[in-house]
């Protein structure tokens, strides 16, 4: 199959489904399929030929055989016997997603004041303004094709509301599963809502719990107001199978602070699309990503950081450890527009190859139209530091051993960036597992397969 083959498969896919996926969808979201249509259809399905997808050859991924749900899954189980979150010191509001569908099981806890957690469809039919004003607003659809796919077909996901000046105190935990008998293709939309002077903490937990091929679109968009603070940890744990295409469109107001923090522990293919806007005086901008692959599983990480207004600040720090025959790709721009005067944005990514056969393609970029900035960026691909592991052999520790203790001490820059001590310590936890191959399944959730 080639890409023009996949698109019009895809098109046509929709095209016999329309009818049925607007009557479950309100005015709003429906409104904005005509222009990601015409957007798909211009862009196609990216290719090597496309820069941004220079490194990253999808068609081995995301051809083949798949199903697709034009409504939530049906189960007679409860998933929150199936899939629970076991971190005993980290109280969070859980939210499940079935398929790209929110659970319509959830118990949420009580909420302060205004706040929402609610299926994205639900919302956009009891607050039509509020979903409205900021749906569609910031995720481009002429920059990314597979942001226009997703726009065309969604339906549902996870709808998140913190109005002004309301600090949440328990983090949100979002936990996206997968679970089907056949090969599935799944769609998932996400708008997260950060009021002026709000604060919240979202953990997002991405799984599959067979061993079924998923192909997932994924893409959140996120506003953050004046003077708000969002942090946002990902956590990516799918099977080998698996394909994660995630974008992320982000609007950063004056003042405002924004975490990122992305942990891809296992999945075939990962691609994680970041476009941020800061278009506020003062805003501040932290994007941090670390990524283990090994056989023939590719990882690629893409970011855009736009300064658009003074006096901002972005800090990228991205890290990939690669084995066997996997590949890996960062590719990542910071733009500073003429009017970003005083403009601080660094950018770094390191990488390590663990084999001769591994390979890592990296692309940091600046373009920068302001002469009164402070702009950097840097990356590194090499292999273990022989004298720093001949330092630990000479104090009696194994090779074995010494060459884990590295590795951890590589990944820890980044995992030190999650603020939530409980999920910090579990998150380094997951990875020390992981190094020694260990991890097959989140080891913070007990799965019960019935």
């Amino acid at each position: 199959m080639t890409p023009i083959e996949l698109q019009e498969e895809l098109t046509s896919l929709y095209t016999q489904h329309a009818d049925t996926i607007a009557k479950s969808s309100s005015e709003t979201i429906n409104n904005r399929r005509v222009k990601a249509m015409e957007d798909f259809v211009r862009l196609g399905i990216p290719s090597k030929k496309t820069e941004e997808y220079r490194y990253t050859n999808l068609m081995p991924y995301l051809k083949g055989e798949y199903t697709y749900e034009l409504a939530p899954a049906r189960f007679s189980v409860d998933l929150n016997d199936l899939f629970r979150c076991d971190i005993p010191t980290l109280d969070t509001n859980i939210v499940l997603a079935l398929n790209g569908f929110f659970y319509e099981k959830n118990q949420i806890d009580r909420l302060p004041e205004g706040v929402i957690i609610s299926s994205l469809a639900k919302a956009s039919l009891e607050y039509p303004e509020l979903v409205n004003q900021h749906y569609s607003r910031y995720a481009d659809t002429s920059l990314d094709s597979l942001a226009a796919l997703n726009t065309l077909f969604a339906q549902d996901g996870i709808f998140i509301y913190v109005p002004k000046n309301v600090v949440l105190d328990k983090p949100i935990q979002i936990i996206n599963v997968g679970f089907s008998l056949q090969n599935l293709r799944i769609t998932r939309r996400n708008l997260f809502v950060a009021e002026a002077g709000s604060q919240a903490s979202i953990l997002i937990c991405d799984h599959t719990l067979c061993k079924s091929s998923f192909i997932t679109n994924s893409l959140t968009e996120v506003y953050v107001g004046e003077n708000a603070r969002l942090d946002i940890v990902r956590m990516q744990n799918e099977n080998d199978k698996s394909s994660l295409i995630n974008n992320s469109f982000i609007y950063q107001a004056a003042n405002s602070h924004l975490s990122s923090n992305t942990i891809s522990l296992h999945g075939g293919l990962i691609r994680n699309n970041v476009f941020t806007k800061l278009d506020g005086k003062g805003a501040n901008n932290e994007t941090y990503g670390l990524f283990f692959c090994k056989e023939d599983q590719h990882v690629a990480s893409f970011t855009h950081i736009h300064h658009a207004k003074p006096n901002c600040t972005s800090d990228q720090l991205f890290k990939g450890v690669l084995d066997d025959n996997a590949t890996g790709a960062f590719n990542g721009k910071i733009l500073v527009d003429k009017y970003a005067s005083k403009t601080l944005a660094y950018q770094r990514n390191h990488n390590i190859l663990l084999s001769k056969q591994a390979k890592m393609n990296t692309k940091p970029q600046l373009e920068i139209y302001n002469d009164d900035v402070k702009c950097s960026h840097g990356a590194t691909v090499g292999q273990i530091n022989e004298e720093a592991l001949f330092y630990l052999r000479s104090r009696g520790i194994a090779r074995k051993e010494a060459h884990h203790l590295l590795m951890y001490a590589f990944a820890d820059e980044v995992i030190s960036k999650i603020s939530l001590e409980p999920l910090r310590e579990r998150m380094n936890d997951m990875v020390e597992k992981r190094l020694r191959g260990e991890l097959s399944h989140c080891e913070n959730c007990a799965i019960q397969h019935n």
